[in-house]
C-alpha cells in the first residue's frame, strides 16, 4: 500500500465540554488511566512522550521521553544533564510535550516551561531504578561522540565489579525535570477528520477552555 492509500476512520470517541473536567491536569490523569486500561496493548507504553526543544536559533529537536511523574500540577521526567536537549533547555526553557495514545484514537499536546527538578528527588527517584538502569546512566555521557558500542560495553563491565556490593550514586550529571503547562489541547480522533479539539490555557493563574477547529 502507497503511503498516500494509508488511511484510518477515527470512530471510538467524541470529546465534548459538557464531559471535560475543569482543571486540565485532572483531565490528563483521567485521560492517562483510560490508556492504561485494558491492558494496553504489549507494545505501547502509555507514559511516553515526545519531547520538543529547540536552540536560541530556533532549530527544533524532538525524541521520546517518558513521564515519570505527576505532581505539583507538572509534568515530571529524568535525563542526563550533559545531553542535546538538556543544552536546549537550558538555553531555551520553552517546550512542547506530546502523547499519542493511537489505541484510544487520541493525543494531548503541552506547551510551557521547564526546569530542573530538586536535587532530593532526582536521588529518590534514581534509587528506585533497577540496577542496570542505574548503572547506564553512569555509563553514558549521552549525546557525545564515542568510537564505538565496546567503549561502552567496557565501561559498563568496570562498574559492575566495581559496585557490585554497594549502591550505585546518582550522577551529579543526571537528575529530574519537570514542565509546568501553560496550554494543554486535548485531541479526540473523529470521523471525516472533523476531529475533536479543546485546549486548555493559562490565563491569570486560572484555566479557560476553547474548542479549536479540526
Amino acid at each position: 500500500m502507497s503511503l498516500y492509500e494509508m488511511r484510518r476512520s477515527y470512530t471510538l470517541g467524541t470529546l465534548l465540554e459538557k464531559d471535560i473536567e475543569a482543571d486540565p491536569m485532572v483531565q490528563f490523569r483521567k485521560w492517562l488511566a483510560e490508556a492504561g486500561e485494558g491492558p494496553p496493548p504489549e507494545w505501547l507504553e502509555i507514559n511516553a512522550m515526545t519531547l520538543s526543544t529547540c536552540t536560541p536559533g530556533g532549530a527544533v529537536s524532538s525524541r521520546i521521553v517518558l513521564l515519570k511523574g505527576l505532581e505539583e500540577d507538572k509534568f515530571w521526567f529524568y535525563s542526563n544533564y550533559t545531553s542535546r536537549k538538556a543544552e536546549e533547555m537550558e538555553q531555551s526553557p520553552q517546550v512542547s510535550l506530546c502523547f499519542l495514545w493511537p489505541h484510544l484514537q487520541r493525543q494531548v499536546r503541552i506547551e510551557g516551561t521547564v526546569a530542573k527538578a530538586p536535587r532530593d528527588a532526582s536521588e529518590r527517584y534514581f534509587g528506585s531504578r533497577p540496577r542496570a538502569s542505574q548503572l547506564g546512566a553512569v555509563v553514558s555521557n549521552q549525546s557525545s561522540v564515542i568510537p564505538n558500542r565496546e567503549i561502552l560495553e567496557a565501561r559498563l563491565r568496570e562498574l559492575q565489579t566495581r559496585y557490585a556490593e554497594s549502591e550505585i550514586p546518582c550522577p551529579e550529571t543526571w537528575g529530574g525535570y519537570c514542565v509546568s503547562p501553560s496550554s494543554i489541547e486535548f485531541w479526540q480522533g473523529r470521523e471525516s477528520r472533523l476531529h475533536d479539539r479543546i485546549v486548555y490555557e493559562s490565563d491569570g493563574g486560572q484555566w479557560k477552555t476553547r474548542r479549536l477547529a479540526p
